[in-house]
């Protein structure tokens, strides 16, 4: 028998004796009547003990230990509470389930922790209608649903929430974007953080001796562990991820200083509602705003500010005002009669930049942290990543079978393989283990067979075992799951029944996963009061006024519209709606929705609409199916990330590339080259380089003026 499968007998019939002998027990009780245990010798049993022991209060088991007060004069007593083991019931109401049978219907097959998220629903839902056979709701489709994206990161994913979970340090080549060099790290895991698309581990890098950031999709080769011990750290308490997931673009690493924007009327209520938890808001003259915000890369705060357009003014600091005076002259530079880079050659294949790209680097030089870049594909679709512990699983069939024999039923194969996601090789195995857990004396937890014939389980219809006949406590990885999945979703299905779900689970547990796992940075693009709005119109088939901002044409305009769905993309939530006066769908961020209505008139649902159609499209890829597409020139410096986000369709011989860009409206390409604040021109077509001139002399007219901002 493999030791995996042992130890997994012996801690699951450790659990079983302890409950059921309802006493402290002594350690010799426990070597004489566990499953396991028993032909171990004195220092074997120890050993094996401490270790089952440790691990399962790693999965949040908490064993009690009693001490004698005069130290080692008597043996220890050990007990389990039930409490420690059994999950709390939880009072969730219909809209709750039917939101919980949402979440894994919308993230199945996708999201990188669909599978302990089925375990997860299996435990809280226990003695409730199933949520998954509830009717699924379709108020919501995702074209963001944090997959790892293929099979090499979807095994580095695994690795890194292994060792997290196991506080093992690991070793692995890093892609560092900033100095184009790959090289050794050593990093003791804390924290996974999925934002913009990407997973990002935070961990302590050895060669800094200081908390960083990596991406995940940047790590080169495979992850291995660092020693062969059980445990190489301990997280220090006071490590807080939250802080990690509450930054803009432009904070992520050391504050240089702090910002001074000056913000028209025109767009005051948009940066405030959605930047103003980045810095602090204060009144300026004639309702325009000031906004403070400290940086630490003063690029990417100009390419904010450039991205405002003629509404936004930088004041200060000195720093600041000068590298976007740089960066503006670039622009108009670059934009000029001469084309960019107009001098240098076609690089022949393998012989240019990208063959030279990510040098391999043998010295020591500390590691940078990897920063997230909003121009970043998302992952794309893949494999579940992350499978549960083969515990949770177990004690989740057990848990099942008990109910099934007590209520005289057989349960199907096919059925159970489908509830927890198992090959029918693997349901056997599982039998095998549990038809030898025992709590002592002979007694077993439980009996049951597979009639081949009928393709069903049969149970023993009087089981020996009361301890699995209630949901366990969530393990770490189920608990993550479960409230990254309500987190990804957020506030965007009726009612709030998620955000009201997540409380009672959080109550339940008596912590928030979320502080030691998988954490979801919030998404940009998104206002969890338009969105509640909005989410009971869909319900209700209302028709909805909106005030929306139109980036494109620099204009407030209000739509009559019939909401479908919310739907997330790369750039943020949005409605998907039916807009009658353009005769056609349309997709209204719902972070540039000043005001939403929700009238009295109702509307028929239109057979021909299908809101989730551009799920799998732009929403997903970023790239709008257009009739024009643009060349882009990106200079030497910003190349790299060209590459990484961009398909790349001419070398330049003095390491700058050229993209194509598909683009539907020229003011959204215009956007999206002020953004790279200098470091992208266009190259043709020649009515959107002169939009950009266009552009660029209104930016330099407002810094001039910025009374007119």
């Amino acid at each position: 028998m493999a030791k995996d499968t042992e130890k997994l007998i012996r801690q699951l019939s450790l659990i079983s004796y302890l409950m059921a002998e309802r006493r402290p027990v002594t350690a010799l009780e426990i070597r004489r009547d566990v499953e396991g245990y028993s032909g171990m010798n004195e220092d074997a049993f120890a050993r094996r003990f401490y270790a089952d022991r440790s691990e399962l209060e790693s999965l949040r088991i908490q064993l009690t230990v009693e001490r004698p007060a005069d130290g080692a004069a008597e043996q220890e007593n050990y007990s389990l509470r039930p409490e420690n083991f059994h999950l709390p019931p939880i009072a969730f109401t219909a809209k709750e389930l039917a939101a919980l049978q949402t979440a894994l219907s919308l993230l199945d097959g996708e999201f990188a922790y669909a599978e302990p998220l089925r375990l997860a629903l299996q435990q809280i839902t226990w003695g409730r209608p199933s949520p998954l056979r509830a009717p699924e709701q379709r108020t919501v489709a995702l074209g963001i649903t944090a997959s790892a994206g293929g099979h090499e990161l979807s095994a580095r994913l695994a690795k890194v929430e292994t060792a997290i979970f196991r506080n093992k340090t690991i070793l692995f080549e890093y892609y560092t974007m900033e100095r184009d060099e790959v090289g050794p790290r050593r990093v003791d895991p804390y924290h996974l953080l999925f934002q913009g698309g990407q997973f990002y581990l935070l961990g302590l890098s050895h060669e800094r001796k200081a908390v960083r950031v990596f991406r995940l999709s940047r790590i080169r080769g495979k992850v291995s562990y660092a020693t062969k011990a059980e445990h190489d750290f301990r997280r220090p308490a006071d490590f807080d991820p939250r802080a990690y997931a509450n930054r803009a673009d432009w904070q992520l690493g050391e504050e240089r200083g702090v910002a001074e924007i000056l913000i028209s009327e025109r767009i005051a209520w948009q940066v405030e509602r959605h930047f103003g938890r980045y810095g602090e808001i204060r009144e300026g003259e004639e309702a325009s705003k000031i906004f403070l915000t400290g940086y630490s890369s003063p690029r990417g705060l100009v390419s904010w500010v450039f991205g405002l357009g003629a509404h936004a003014h930088l004041q200060g600091p000195e720093e600041l005002t000068e590298e976007f005076e740089r960066r503006l002259e670039l622009l108009e530079e670059r934009h000029g009669e001469t084309l960019p880079g107009a001098a240098a050659k076609v690089a022949a294949p393998g012989k240019g930049p990208r063959a030279s790209s990510a040098r391999v680097r043998a010295s020591g030089r500390r590691a940078s942290a990897a920063v997230p870049d909003g121009d970043e594909p998302p992952a794309g679709r893949g494999e579940a990543a992350i499978r549960p512990e083969r515990f949770a699983r177990l004690v989740t069939l057990a848990s099942i079978l008990i109910k099934a024999g007590r209520a005289g039923e057989r349960v199907a194969i096919k059925e159970i393989c489908e509830r927890l996601q198992l090959s029918e090789e693997e349901l056997r195995e599982d039998l095998n283990v549990l038809n030898v857990v025992n709590f002592g004396g002979g007694s077993y937890v439980l009996y049951a067979e597979i009639n081949e014939q009928e393709g069903e389980i049969e149970v023993d219809p009087e089981p020996y075992s009361d301890n699995f006949d209630r949901p366990a406590r969530l393990l770490p990885v189920e608990a993550k799951a479960l409230v990254a999945a309500i987190d990804l979703i957020g506030e965007h299905l009726p009612a709030g029944s998620l955000t009201s779900a997540r409380e009672k689970i959080v109550t339940a547990l008596g912590e928030d996963p979320m502080e030691q796992g998988l954490q979801v940075a919030r998404a940009g693009g998104d206002d969890s009061g338009v969105a509640r709005l909005v989410s009971d119109a869909i319900v209700e088939r209302k028709i909805v006024e909106l005030e929306y901002y139109k980036e494109n044409e620099d204009e407030l305009s209000v739509r009559t519209v019939e909401p479908y769905a919310l739907t997330n993309g790369r750039e943020g939530w949005y409605v998907a709606s039916f807009d009658p006066e353009r005769d056609g769908m349309r997709h209204f961020r719902l972070d540039r929705i000043k005001r939403a209505t929700v009238t009295e008139e109702t509307f028929e649902p239109r057979p021909e609409v299908d809101p989730a159609a551009e799920v799998d499209g732009w929403l997903r890829t970023g790239e709008v199916q257009a009739s024009r597409t643009a060349r882009v020139w990106v200079s030497p410096e910003r190349a790299r990330w060209a590459r990484e986000a961009r398909r790349v369709v001419e070398e330049r011989s003095d390491g700058a590339v050229v993209v194509e860009l598909s683009f539907a409206g020229v003011d959204w390409l215009v956007r999206e080259i002020l953004k790279e604040a200098g470091d992208a021109a266009v190259l043709e077509p020649e009515d959107a380089r002169e939009a950009v001139r266009a552009a660029v002399a209104r930016l330099r007219e407002a810094a001039v003026a910025p009374a007119g901002v």
